[in-house]
């Protein structure tokens, strides 16, 4: 069937966490000699098992912007860093401020002329309408965890945001810099886009990777994902 709707994963894919992250940490990092973009890597190690203990059942769905608000006062116990209240909930809500891509404001502008963009992100409504709204993209949902009540890459997170958009599964296309995520989505019926994010660990190798498989399309970038589209 043919495409209807191209749905992204955002933290990674659309978004520079890393380098948003070391800028929004830098201020209460200054002075610890603990590098901000070290700092940005061991908060995002505690993304993962944070959300796991919602997708196991362990504890019922819970907003990302409470889960990095706790995964960060983790972080700072760990590395002995004091920080008072509004500090902590400022830096927690950096999730909120994360900086584009240089190419995915006009990229994803080129895809929503001919189709609807919506998230499939992990990230709750607040937090991605937060972002959006200071990058200037436009979507034409917010979807994803919130909206389905899991977290990728349970199936139904991909499963339920196809039927949540009242189409079928390979409908719906998922637009991801990580392998892992495209993985799940095919294994659920989904088609698969991946695009290339090499400096999203600052050019470390990511950790899927080895997960690679021949995706439906793969791009150098955003923009030339809506090129390949285009064509």
């Amino acid at each position: 069937m043919k495409t209807k709707v191209f749905a992204f994963d955002v933290f990674g894919t659309v978004v520079d966490w890393r380098t948003s992250i070391a800028r929004e940490a830098a201020p209460l990092l200054s002075g610890t000699g603990i590098d901000p973009y070290a700092f940005a890597d061991q908060w995002r190690a505690r993304y993962q098992p944070a959300m796991q203990a919602c997708r196991n059942g362990s504890r019922p769905y819970t907003r990302l912007d409470v889960l990095n608000r706790e995964t960060l006062d983790d972080l700072l116990t760990a590395l002995g860093i004091e920080a008072d209240e509004a500090t902590r909930a400022d830096l927690a809500f950096g999730w909120r401020r994360l900086d584009p891509w240089p190419d995915a404001v006009a990229g994803l502008a080129r895809i929503r002329a001919r189709f609807p963009i919506v998230t499939l992100s992990n990230g709750n409504i607040a937090l991605t309408m937060a972002m959006a709204r200071r990058a200037g993209i436009v979507w034409d949902a917010v979807l994803g965890a919130e909206a389905t009540g899991l977290y990728k890459p349970v199936p139904g997170a991909y499963l339920g945001t196809a039927d949540i958009l009242g189409i079928a599964p390979d409908e719906l296309c998922l637009v991801a810099a990580h392998h892992s995520d495209l993985a799940a989505a095919r294994a659920a019926g989904l088609k698969t886009a991946f695009v290339a994010r090499p400096m999203e660990y600052g050019g470390a190798a990511a950790p899927d990777a080895h997960m690679a498989q021949d995706w439906d399309w793969s791009a150098t970038d955003i923009a030339d994902l809506a090129s390949q589209i285009d064509g």
